[in-house]
């Protein structure tokens, strides 16, 4: 049997990513702080998304582990769009307009 060593990263990795997560932090404030009409929502969510991405994949190793854990992740995502669509696909066909006006 071969046992492999368990993959770290550098000192220099934790402080490139520590940047990264500061510099969208920035970007965080100034996104808050500017009206940016309908694209508001998306930019916050995409800056969002961005910065859970680093820290899934540096801080809680994911990017180090072992296959298994990114196809666990990968379906649990992929669940968690099944519930968004159908919970949107309720809320969305809903009539707008109230029925009674009380």
């Amino acid at each position: 049997m071969s046992a492999k060593g368990h993959a770290h990263p550098t000192l220099k990795v934790y402080f490139a990513v520590f940047a990264a997560l500061m510099i969208f932090t920035a970007l965080t404030v100034w996104a808050a702080f500017e009206h940016l009409g309908i694209w508001n929502t998306p930019v916050a969510l995409a800056i969002a998304v961005t910065k859970a991405t680093l820290v899934v994949l540096f801080f809680m190793h994911l990017r180090y582990s072992p296959r298994l854990t990114a196809v666990v992740l990968s379906s649990s995502l992929v669940w968690l769009v099944i519930l968004f669509v159908i919970t949107l696909s309720d809320y969305l066909s809903r009539p707008w307009l109230p029925i009674y006006n009380r």
